[in-house]
């Protein structure tokens, strides 16, 4: 009988952090599992590695990567895949002991849910910046699938390390190689085709943060990649059949957004602001008015661009008081 979760698993050149997640996958109080190992090429004995745990448990399979990088290799091993749920993890994290059967009781609770995830513990301390530390923090209040659903476009609202998905969703939806990160793009298209996404509310991983990773390196994890993937997912969503939008927000966060949405042949029709310089002038062909002046102004899809969580709290709470609901008629977009 094939297992019942299947982890993908994809790690090159991991060999000084290997061990310790694969011991923490090894002692999961949940045991009906495979971890499908992907060797991307590693030069540094991560195979070697891999191979031991396979020889040790037969739970653990190694599949030989060609080192095409992050997308090739999950691609890879999720066709090796033989669970009707699958795990993601990376060879510089742990597990806590309980994740896979929180997140397997989660899915088995609730047949409407596609996937979840988890809460995180970021480590080393100093390792951990300002701005991871606050994403975990936001992640962190993120806890039913419509706090999914309403914060996906402010910042990725699953860790990528810690989804599970059940397999037939992944099957219609596969990683693909695109020029921003593939865990966020995978999230907005699961979103974007109707699932609904849950995050167990526990910190049942722990994510190594290092200058050596991917979203440290790669150029498909610069902010102006994220903020051009949100451009593109509202253009083809929230925003599609229109030309001008509303606009709440030119700081910076605004101004790179608006600019990511011209690409796409999107405008904004006014924009909202606080700062006086601003107010009665006009930014991008776009009157600049003050929040109380939204209510007659022509009815446009509207994106919220502000950074702080504390301010689109306010801004929420002053756009139902207006009568606007969220999703429907506007989407925080930070």
């Amino acid at each position: 009988m094939p297992p019942r979760v299947s982890i993908l698993l994809p790690a090159r050149n991991a060999a000084a952090t290997l061990p310790a997640c694969l011991r923490s996958v090894w002692r999961q109080t949940f045991t009906d599992f495979e971890c499908v190992l992907v060797d991307d090429g590693s030069t540094d004995g991560s195979g070697a590695l891999a191979r031991a745990a396979a020889a040790a448990d037969p739970r653990f399979r190694v599949v030989e990567g060609a080192g095409h990088g992050l997308v090739a290799a999950l691609r890879l091993g999720h066709a090796h895949c033989r669970g009707s749920l699958i795990g993601r993890m990376d060879g510089d994290d742990l597990m806590h002991r309980r994740r896979l059967e929180l997140q397997v009781a989660a899915l088995e609770a609730d047949a409407s849910l596609h996937g979840v995830g988890c809460h995180v513990h970021l480590f080393p301390g100093h390792a951990v910046g300002p701005g991871m530390a606050a994403y975990a923090a936001w992640l962190a209040a993120i806890r039913t699938p419509d706090d999914v659903r309403r914060e996906a476009f402010v910042e990725c609202p699953i860790a990528h390390p810690t989804l599970l998905l059940r397999a037939k969703v992944l099957a219609a939806i596969p990683y693909r190689d695109v020029p921003w990160a593939e865990d966020y793009d995978l999230v907005l298209r699961l979103l974007a085709a109707g699932h609904r996404l849950a995050v167990v509310p526990r910190r049942l991983l722990a994510w190594r943060r290092g200058d050596d990773q991917l979203s440290a390196t790669d150029p498909r994890y610069r902010i102006a990649n994220f903020v051009a993937l949100k451009a593109a997912f509202l253009a083809d969503g929230f925003l599609n059949g229109h030309r001008r939008y509303g606009l709440w927000g030119y700081g910076g966060t605004g101004r790179a957004l608006a600019a990511a949405l011209a690409n796409h042949g999107k405008q904004p029709g006014y924009i909202v602001e606080l700062h006086p310089g601003r107010i009665g002038n006009r930014i991008r062909h776009a009157e600049v008015i003050r929040p109380e002046a939204l209510c007659r102004q022509p009815r446009l899809p509207l994106l919220i661009s502000v950074a702080r969580a504390a301010n689109r709290a306010l801004i929420r709470a002053q756009l139902a008081a207006f009568g606007l609901q969220e999703l429907h008629d506007y989407v925080c977009a930070a």
